[in-house]
């Protein structure tokens, strides 16, 4: 059996017009860039306000689930890689129905991150120009953005790249300097580095176990964007060997930066200093006394919200693409320009872009929170769908109708309905946070227009149903065919 599995062709959904200009750095990077965003810089202050230290487990099961997603749509591009990803394996595995939906709720997702992003742009400029107002900012950033993925693919990977690279940078020298601090019980502000902080302001959970519990939702918005290097996958050199490691350097990392950033960040100060309106790790710098470093701190949370951004055009514009050449998209999404870029796609997300704008214009408040409570419908529905579609992949493969790559998914399948219950578990807690039980209630309109959307889709590919003819059908006479009109003469040999 070969090293990768090769299935039957998937004609509908052609990567045609993509070059594969992505290098394996650029892969590794977009996928840790876009993880790596304003869930971690920004949400984590308001999520540790509420929850305490123990929003370390929290992170710590959202992780276990992120690795187990991660590790199922790696053996579904080992299968085929395809600038599609989950689009393309929903619609094989599960039905084309499924194709729909999940590129439709994907889009969603990543129009609200952006939203969510731009939002955390305009609190980070405040930082040093507080009477700024925040739609502007927002909107400048959306411009800087859209300007960089409608030039090129290669100029995206570049700037992700970079992007990326001084995140994990900056949270590398958070990580080393927050280990020492602890270790040497050093003064940071009015208060001291130790673990004692864990415990020492009222307890592990000072809420209690079921706000960690609540804290889910928020958390697994933190993570998302890992899918990314499955969308990749399409535009990448030798994807067959460079997504395994990029995939399983993205687990670690990922595990490593959220886990034990938020770790160390309730054991540096006590989880009562972090306010939600600043960055965690601005207030520990800031805090430390270094003159400068706190903006420089926070020119490092605004490159993340920026960089977080960067892949959402990116992503939106590959699956709207890939939804418009079936016919399940305005046609303009599938536009492509001379550089290979579907600008189509991105321009189209980009308007819900400008319509967050607007809401930093109405809401500057709650901009945030009504964002990333909407892109967490779109983040469980896209995991949901890559473990589902594994499963149904790995009875394809139990049939003999594909192989199985030798990266696979581990413990499957029960731990793809492990890692689903979990989150179903995360939506039913929705329900109980007043900030997020209207994006649970939103649910069955969501699902009312998918159901009406892929209606119009499906008649629109048959099409009106043919008029039945009420004389006896006649048999074919000569010179005319079978269904009526005058057949013409054969044509002459050449």
């Amino acid at each position: 059996m070969p090293a990768h599995a090769v299935g039957p062709p998937v004609p509908e959904e052609p990567d045609e017009g993509y070059h594969q200009s992505l290098k394996p750095r650029h892969v590794q990077m977009i996928a840790m860039g876009g993880a790596i965003g304003v869930g971690l810089f920004l949400g984590s202050a308001q999520r540790m306000h509420q929850t305490g230290p123990g929003l370390v487990l929290a992170y710590l099961a959202a992780g276990i689930v992120a690795f187990l997603v991660m590790r199922a749509l790696g053996e579904l591009v080992l299968h085929r890689p395809t600038a599609g990803s989950f689009v393309t394996y929903a619609r094989e595995f599960i039905g084309p129905w499924a194709g729909f939906a999940s590129g439709w709720m994907y889009w969603l997702n990543w129009a609200m991150t952006g939203v969510a992003e731009i939002t955390a742009v305009g609190i980070y400029v405040h930082y040093w120009a507080p009477d700024l107002p925040q739609w502007l900012s927002a909107l400048a950033a959306l411009g800087v953005l859209l300007a960089v993925n409608l030039v090129s693919v290669r100029l995206f990977g570049e700037l992700e790249f970079w992007f990326a690279m001084l995140k994990v940078a900056a949270i590398t020298v958070f990580l080393v300097v927050g280990v020492v601090l602890v270790a040497t019980r050093h003064r940071v502000g009015e208060h001291r580095a130790t673990l004692a902080n864990l415990t020492d302001h009222g307890g592990f959970m000072p809420q209690g176990s079921w706000v960690v519990l609540l804290s889910l939702q928020g958390v697994i918005f933190a993570y998302a964007a890992i899918e990314m290097v499955g969308i990749s996958a399409g535009e990448a050199e030798n994807p067959r060997t460079v997504l395994p490691r990029a995939i399983n350097g993205v687990v670690r990392r990922i595990a490593l930066f959220y886990v034990g950033a938020v770790f160390l960040l309730v054991t540096v100060l006590p989880w009562t200093v972090y306010t939600p309106g600043e960055s965690p790790f601005v207030t520990v710098f800031a805090a430390l006394g270094v003159a400068g470093i706190g903006g420089v701190m926070n020119l490092v949370v605004l490159s993340a919200a920026l960089s977080s951004t960067n892949p959402g055009l990116y992503s939106t514009g590959r699956i709207l693409r890939s939804l418009a050449q079936r016919g399940e998209a305005p046609a303009v999404t599938a536009r492509m320009s001379s550089r290979h870029v579907p600008y189509g796609g991105i321009l189209f997300t980009s308007l819900v872009y400008l319509a967050g704008v607007a809401l930093n214009v109405v809401v500057p408040h709650e901009a945030f929170e009504i964002a990333t409570s909407i892109a967490s419908l779109g983040v469980l529905t896209t995991w949901a769908t890559l473990l589902y579609a594994q499963i149904r992949f790995r009875r394809a493969a139990l049939r003999g109708k594909v192989e199985r790559p030798g990266y696979r998914m581990p413990g499957s399948p029960y731990t793809n309905w492990l890692a689903l219950g979990f989150l179903v578990l995360v939506v039913g807690l929705m329900l109980f946070d007043p900030t997020q039980r209207w994006a649970v209630v939103a649910i069955p309109f969501l699902a009312v227009a998918l159901w009406v959307g892929w209606r119009v889709v499906s008649a629109r590919r048959t099409g009106p149903p043919q008029r039945r003819s009420r004389s006896p059908p006649q048999g074919p006479s000569p010179g005319r065919s079978p269904n009526g009109p005058p057949a013409p003469p054969p044509a002459p040999p050449r």
